[in-house]
């Protein structure tokens, strides 16, 4: 069936880069973009009417971890300063002997009690992320169980999904003294490497070509040399991308330099995990970064060499203080930036306003982390990092893969008048403009409406599993601290 959508304003993709049509047509049939322009001359089967609104590709999110993610709610504003930001003891590392409570990412593999808050998860994660235009996703990570249930909510919803479970050679967890304890387990790790390569096997083309696979070492400083070996070897026998947390915390950093006497970047490099389609999750605690005090540091150039990616996640660095030095640093060496939302909100409107002013702020630049610099990097980044020409872009051939944004509301005064839609969206956009999405040819979001989810009974069910894994925060907290302990309400609670 062929589409033909009246744009106001429309983001096309000519010379390999994006274009702006005032008053344009695009049209599509079945999955594919067939016109992308002023006047389309065919007939077609069906008309969308979004001349009052921006058409622009959808949004890929190269960092997302599953779940409501209640337990993010109590790092705002608190933190324990000896971990310079990176919030272990907060929110994933139980006390020794235990598992996070209610998380079912942490859940043992045989514990049948999580699969109903497995399926909430999913189903709130995929949900949300349609509804702020995100129509591709890279998960990080999490264990086959939480893949699986990703899995059906993306043949359900229809999003487009690259999916693998993570894989690492020991864990996190709480000592008795408060500290951080690594526990080692290589055998099982080897075990997860399998089951991941497994999974893809199993999955990659269902649900219409929406899921492919995705390996994922978990972290650089919790993966053995061996283990990310066979990972890029695996990688590049069966061209996957690969998608890492590294060069993202101060103590990854100088455990990784004291134990190989090599940053974390240039150990990937040193094992061959480095190449256009490595995802390097946060990467912005590299060398070249003044906080590090590292002399004759080379990671920048390193990842521009290699044209490898980095998941900046904006909002939820600045929430732990912390920030991308600099934007326009990691452009200059060539290193893609791509955008994810990791955290809460799954809001890539909001993600790339914020990348923008603390781009700015970082390179001590007005000039620096443009409008169409972050959009580019929600939209062209995302698809360049898992090797996908036909993301991220509205030209003919592309996927239609499809967002349109209400930029004339009756209902807000936010967008005022409207010269440049992609500044006035970075500016002033939330993804709750998001109008319509479409994801291969299909549409799956209508007026702000996903069919078959009551935004409302989701979010009382979330609300409901949030406060039962607040109330029993005690139970696996490496300090016994309760949640109002750990984070207290920011005014006192009367009545």
């Amino acid at each position: 069936m062929r589409t033909k959508l009246f744009c106001g304003w429309l983001v096309g993709h000519e010379r390999s880069k994006h274009v702006l049509w005032r008053d344009a047509e695009l049209v599509y049939e079945n999955d594919r973009i067939v016109f992308a322009g002023k006047r389309f001359d065919g007939t077609v089967d069906h008309e969308i009417d979004a001349r009052r609104q921006l058409v622009c590709p959808g949004f890929v999110d190269t960092h997302v971890h599953s779940g409501h993610r209640a337990s993010h709610r109590l790092i705002t504003d608190v933190g324990r300063p000896d971990y310079f930001g990176q919030p272990f003891l907060e929110i994933s590392v139980a006390k020794s002997g235990a598992r996070v409570g209610g998380d079912p990412r942490y859940a043992r593999p045989d514990d049948d009690a999580a699969r109903e808050d497995l399926e909430l998860n999913a189903t709130f994660t995929v949900a949300e992320m349609l509804r702020n235009g995100i129509t591709t996703f890279v998960e990080f990570g999490s264990q086959r169980r939480v893949q699986e249930a990703l899995h059906e909510q993306v043949g359900r919803l229809g999003i487009r999904a690259y999916l693998g479970p993570g894989f690492d050679s020991g864990r996190w967890v709480g000592g008795t003294d408060g500290k951080l304890v690594r526990v080692v387990n290589e055998e099982a790790g080897w075990l997860e490497f399998r089951g991941a390569l497994e999974f893809i096997e199993e999955t990659t083309g269902d649900h219409n070509d929406l899921v492919r696979g995705i390996l994922v070492p978990r972290e650089v400083e919790t993966c053995s040399l061996d283990l990310m070996r066979a990972a890029a070897q695996e990688a590049a026998a069966r061209k996957l991308p690969v998608a890492i947390h590294a060069a993202y915390n101060i103590h990854e950093f100088y455990d990784v330099v004291r134990e190989y006497q090599k940053t974390s970047i240039e150990l990937l490099e040193s094992i061959g995990l480095l190449s256009d389609t490595t995802n390097i999750g946060h990467g912005n605690f590299v060398a070249e970064n003044p906080m590090m005090n590292y002399s004759g540091g080379r990671d920048l150039k390193i990842m521009g060499e290699h044209r490898c990616s980095i998941s900046h996640c904006p909002i939820n660095i600045a929430r732990r203080a912390r920030f991308l030095d600099s934007w326009e640093g990691y452009r200059e060496a060539g290193v893609n930036i791509a955008l994810g939302t990791d955290t809460y909100p799954r809001d890539m409107i909001m993600n790339m306003r914020t990348a923008s002013y603390f781009g700015k702020v970082a390179s001590h630049n007005l000039r620096a982390a443009s409008a169409a610099e972050v959009f580019n990097a929600a939209t062209l980044g995302g698809a360049k990092s898992v090797g996908r020409g036909d993301l991220g872009r509205l030209e003919t051939g592309a996927k239609a893969d499809i967002v349109t944004i209400n930029l004339a509301r009756t209902d807000t005064l936010r967008f005022g008048p409207v010269r440049d839609p992609i500044k006035s969206l970075v500016e002033c956009g939330i993804g709750d403009d998001v109008d319509n999405v479409i994801v291969d040819g299909i549409v799956r979001v209508s007026g702000g409406r996903i069919p078959g989810i009551d935004y409302g009974a989701l979010r009382a069910r979330a609300q409901e599993a949030g406060e039962r894994i607040w109330g029993g925060w005690q139970h696996w907290d490496a300090l016994g601290r309760t949640a109002q302990e750990m984070s207290p309400l920011s005014f006192e609670l009367m009545g």
